[in-house]
């Protein structure tokens, strides 16, 4: 090596460490004028080259460097630095592929070949790569921090979290390993741990708005609503341009029934991403909560032609309170399970296996607890034929113990608490239990898990009762129904086939029914006068509905109507459209949330349940039949819209039941001013509750256990699920 060229290098290298880089550059150039060739010099100069951003004359430079002097691994391992930042990364794969065959106990390059990998998305060669390198050096934080990213991308959270855990403990203020354990442990839905860790992450790094946006996704999935708000609010404040934190502090502020909040938060994400998915469908679904109807009109064309047009994932639900069209129905089913919950194929195919002695039947469910579902089912789970089926509880909500709880986890045989398990363990783990029929209770509503299906938990895969409509999804084979609800003809609006029972809704014959008796005056109501009532929650009242009732009003002289006031926004908003259509306003009155047992008593202070179009009662519905109350409905075509059409027919008094706006309306005054007709209807619930299909538990189970039967002896002979029909008789035919 030239002595001067020597000497320049040196001079450049100790200006390189003391952070004057022009003056470094000018040495190194100057050096390189001298001796053009010195591989040394080239190299310094490529590292420069890379700290300054000039990544390409760095990899030229180190290029050089290489090809002078082939022997220099730590050249070789720079170079793959360099084309791993210009994305040059089989290119960098190589280049550290040089680096350890000179160098085998080269951990540094083990672990940049793993990054390399990782970016060309081989993900498990990077593992493999930054196994090669921690066996090496344990202490190399990055490798851990790489190598567990890469797990992620795998699927393998669970194993994962190890590994930011070792960066952690190796460098306890890695912000980063912190937020990415948090969203792994939010991915196993261990919710609570996953807020522990970014709050880590955030007394580290309190500036990201990220964490605090995911620590507020989780604080949701904790139904801690009022925290998650606080979270999105960091989040926003830090960064107000992410239109998702905007939408989910929007579904937050509605799970708060704060409703007006809600719009706000959904409008001001509409406006950074107008077509933002599913958040026209919950602003307008929040609207309906609150029955503030200016618009509505408008905005329900809207969400109607976006649905159409496949512009919009909006949840199905949503959807159920505004039409009784079962094509869009399906529409909407069809783009959110494919946009949100597609068929994931991760567990591979469910082997074949020999059937057991009995036929294992999972029920899958959010709401094992004092909740509308479980007041309808608890009774099916205790008179399943324990000689035939061996029954399961998967629970994947709140651990509440309540008295329903207790008795639900007494009347499985097996109860299985899955809350902090991800979906893929759920679906593994009943592969593993034989479950034979898995059966989702929650399908697309609050707290639902349909990931376990689109990844197959059981061969045989059923949707019922929480959802009333099709889930649009192909791993859902079956859905529960009756010939009221889904006529032969409206088949094809499902994406599932049809279980058809006698009766589709089953009742537990066991609920209690409190002895408190309500005056008029403690509900608030007048001495006299006919009581109309609707207890069904506030987004199912539609501006038709309502001015049908208004009419009924106007039309019975002295009548009021009572109505559940879910939120605070309802009442004030119903009285204002009342006095817009004549109506004196005290004559709505509005009565709020109570005890199961009490609620059911207060049925007794109404004379007549006006149902609501296009979603119907349902749990309401039985219940008012339950306590004698007659329930007038009018149908559509959804199922949604036949559900109360349904129960009237299982009760044996389908005069109830009207099919047109006037009919509906005519019939109403009809009994609001014919006692005596009024009466014998009256006296028909209360003879035929006994004998009644709709409060039979035990017949229910038997014509359910028909078609279960019948769907397994067709998978188990190879055959592709068809529409199952059960007889009265508990006969199922395909």
């Amino acid at each position: 090596m030239n002595s001067l060229s020597q000497a320049l290098s040196l001079e450049g290298r100790a200006l390189h460490h003391a952070g004057q880089l022009t003056q470094a550059q000018q040495k190194y150039d100057q050096a390189l004028q001298i001796q053009p060739d010195n591989a040394e010099t080239l190299l310094l100069l490529g590292a420069l080259a890379y700290q300054t951003g000039d990544l390409v004359r760095a990899a030229e430079l180190i290029a050089k460097s290489v090809a002078i002097n082939p022997g220099n691994a730590g050249a070789f391992c720079n170079l793959g630095v360099v084309q791993n930042s210009l994305k040059r990364h089989r290119e960098a794969v190589a280049s550290y592929d040089r680096a350890i065959a000179l160098r085998s106990d080269y951990a540094d390059a083990f672990s940049n070949r793993g990054n390399a990998l990782n970016a060309l998305k081989q993900y498990a060669d990077a593992i493999n790569s930054y196994d090669r390198a921690l066996a090496l050096n344990p202490a190399l934080v990055e490798a851990h921090y790489n190598r567990a990213t890469a797990l992620i991308e795998l699927g393998r959270h669970s194993v994962a979290i190890g590994g930011y855990d070792r960066a952690i403990a190796l460098r306890p203020t890695f912000a980063a390993a912190h937020y990415n354990r948090g969203d792994c442990l939010y991915t196993l839905h261990k919710h609570q741990a996953a807020v522990e860790s970014y709050d880590r992450a955030i007394a580290l790094r309190p500036d990201h708005a990220l964490t605090h946006y995911n620590r507020g996704n989780a604080l949701f999935d904790l139904r801690q609503y009022a925290a998650a708000v606080a979270s999105y609010d960091r989040a926003i404040g830090i960064d107000a341009k992410q239109p998702d934190v905007f939408a989910n502090r929007g579904n937050a502020l509605r799970e708060m029934r704060q409703y007006g909040a809600a719009v706000d938060s959904y409008d001001q994400a509409l406006a950074i991403k107008p077509g933002i998915e599913g958040v026209y469908g919950v602003r307008l679904h929040s609207r309906m909560n609150a029955c503030d109807w200016r618009g509505i009109a408008d905005e329900i064309d809207e969400l109607t032609n976006r649905i159409e047009a496949g512009w919009d994932s909006t949840p199905p639900f949503c959807v159920l309170g505004i039409s009784s069209d079962p094509a869009l129905q399906l529409r909407a089913a069809q783009h959110w399970a494919a946009a949100k919950h597609p068929a994931d194929e991760a567990l591979g195919p469910i082997a074949p296996r020999p059937p057991g002695s009995k036929i294992r039947i999972a029920y899958f469910s959010a709401d094992f607890r004092n909740h509308s579902v479980s007041f309808l089912t608890a009774g099916l789970f205790e008179a399943h034929d324990r000689t035939r089926f061996e029954v399961i509880g998967f629970s994947f909500g709140p651990d509440t113990q309540d008295d329903m709880r207790c008795r639900l986890e007494a009347g499985f045989d097996t109860f299985v608490d899955v809350r902090g398990k991800s979906d893929t363990d759920i679906a593994s783990l009943a592969r593993s239990m034989n479950i034979d029929i898995a059966i989702d209770l929650a399908s697309f509503t609050q707290g639902s898990r349909t990931g376990i299906f689109a990844l197959r938990a059981a061969p045989v895969q059923v949707s019922y009762l929480g959802y009333p409509g099709t889930m649009g999804a192909p791993y859902m084979d079956y859905l529960i129904a009756d010939p009221v609800l889904i006529p032969p003809d409206c088949r094809r609006h499902y994406a599932e086939k049809i279980m058809v029972l006698p009766s589709f809704q089953v009742n537990d014959s066991q609920r209690p029914i409190s002895d408190r008796v309500f005056t008029r005056e403690t509900l608030g109501l007048p001495q006299t006068g006919f009581v109309f009532c609707c207890f069904n929650n506030s987004y199912k009242i539609t501006p038709l509905t309502f001015a049908s009732w208004m009419r009924i009003l106007a039309r019975v002289e002295g009548s009021v109507l009572l109505l559940y006031a879910e939120n605070d926004q309802m009442p004030d908003n119903l009285h204002r459209e009342a006095v817009q259509a004549g109506i004196a306003p005290q004559r709505l009155v509005f009565t709020g949330l109570l005890p199961p047992a009490d609620y059911l008593a207060r049925y007794r202070c109404a004379d007549l349940f006006l149902d609501t179009l296009p979603y119907n009662a349902g749990t309401t519905a039985s219940d008012a039949l339950r306590m004698g109350l007659p329930l007038l409905t009018c149908t559509g075509d959804a199922l949604a819209s036949r559900m109360a059409a349904s129960l009237l027919t299982a009760m044996d008094v389908p005069d109830l039941i009207t099919s047109t706006e006037a009919g509906y309306e005519d019939l109403a005054v009809e009994l609001a001013t014919n006692a005596a007709r009024l009466q014998l209807i009256k006296t028909r619930l209360q003879r035929n509750r006994p004998t009644a299909a709709l409060f039979d538990t035990v017949g229910f189970a038997r014509h359910l256990e028909a078609a279960f039967s019948k769907a397994f002896e067709r998978h188990l002979a190879g055959l592709p699920p068809d529409h199952i029909v059960v007889e009265a008789q508990g006969i199922a035919k395909a």
